[in-house]
């Protein structure tokens, strides 16, 4: 049976990229820390595909992977 129209979508968040140190913090999910904006970008999609699920780049340049 599909999702009833009525339920909230449940997001969980399974990753989370940056490039800045000072925003990787102990979470559930897995922080990782790149140095150049190429490997975040790399590192994002890899993840992503080998997860199965969704990236939301965010405006300050971080990168966050998702699944409803």
């Amino acid at each position: 049976m599909g999702r009833e129209s009525t339920m909230k979508p449940d997001y969980r968040i399974l990753a989370y990229i940056t490039r800045e140190k000072e925003r990787v913090l102990t979470s559930n999910c897995l922080t990782l820390f790149a140095d150049s904006e190429e490997s975040c970008k790399e590192m994002t999609v890899d993840i992503a595909k080998a997860m199965k699920a969704d990236v939301v780049q965010l405006t300050n340049g971080d990168y966050m992977i998702l699944r409803v």
